[in-house]
């Protein structure tokens, strides 16, 4: 049987309020792998010990909503978390702060985004000459939408990780890094999140008057072909199949078949 080790990023406080992003990748894991064992492990909660790692497939870490970030003192017991997850050579998922988290373990380095918040959906994310031939990518084609939330970005890269896709918001949008036994791919957006994931989140933000004016195209943009034009997204790319392609590549390339 599978086994994954999902790594929830939310603090306590966030938990507290029902503010669970292992829930995201919970119901997209249940739909492509559903026989799959699924744990969840929350290090903000209490430190991880080596026992949680056995007999695991893959390990993922999920975004998050803490003001800090990955770099920050107070993301402390996450970093350990990652760098004891790298330790056991284990294949690793990161989505947004769980990508971040990567770059900031590896030497890179976060920051508050130049641009401010991305929200909604990553447009036009567009393939680097290593992304259009990265298994990552398999069966996406560049330019593709995906829903997104996020006001930290990787500003610096580590050394030796490869950039495998950008856009106009964020210079990093995917990255691998598959060198010293760390077996890792990442992305800044969120295929483990619907469109109406992203909708619903909003109700916990204060955003400016062109986010907000995304929210109701948001609620049923997964649906209504409509929406998803208006919110510049092209046909298909929010389909389930299409939206979770890159978990699912993943999981074929950790010997998983989703």
């Amino acid at each position: 049987m599978t086994r994954l080790l999902i790594v929830e990023s939310n603090s306590t406080d966030l938990l507290a309020q029902s503010r669970s992003a292992s829930a995201y990748f919970l119901k997209a894991f249940q739909a492509l792998i559903p026989h799959a064992e699924l744990r969840v492990v929350a290090p903000y909660a209490a430190p991880l010990t080596a026992t949680v790692f056995d007999g695991v497939d893959g390990i993922v870490f999920t975004g998050s909503g803490v003001d800090w970030t990955t770099c920050d003192a107070r993301a402390a017991p996450l970093r350990a978390a990652m760098e004891m997850a790298f330790a056991t050579g284990l294949p690793v998922w990161g989505s947004c702060n769980g990508m971040q988290l990567a770059a900031s373990v590896l030497g890179g380095h976060v920051n508050d985004s130049p641009n401010g918040l991305e929200f909604g959906l990553a447009a036009q994310v567009t393939f680097t000459e290593a992304g259009r031939t990265h298994p990552m990518f398999g069966q996406r084609d560049c330019g593709l939408s995906s829903p997104c939330i996020h006001s930290h970005e990787v500003v610096r890269l580590p050394e030796g990780a490869e950039l495998l896709a950008f856009n106009a918001h964020s210079q990093v949008q995917a990255m691998a890094y598959t060198k010293g036994g760390v077996n890792f791919w990442g992305v800044q957006y969120h295929p483990e999140m619907s469109a109406l994931d992203i909708g619903r989140i909003a109700g916990f933000l204060s955003l400016r008057d062109d986010h907000a004016a995304m929210v109701p195209d948001l609620m049923c943009a997964d649906t209504d072909q409509g929406a998803a034009e208006r919110l510049g997204v092209r046909a298909g790319d929010l389909s389930p199949h299409m939206r979770m392609r890159e978990l699912s590549n993943w999981l074929t390339h950790i010997g998983v078949a989703a």
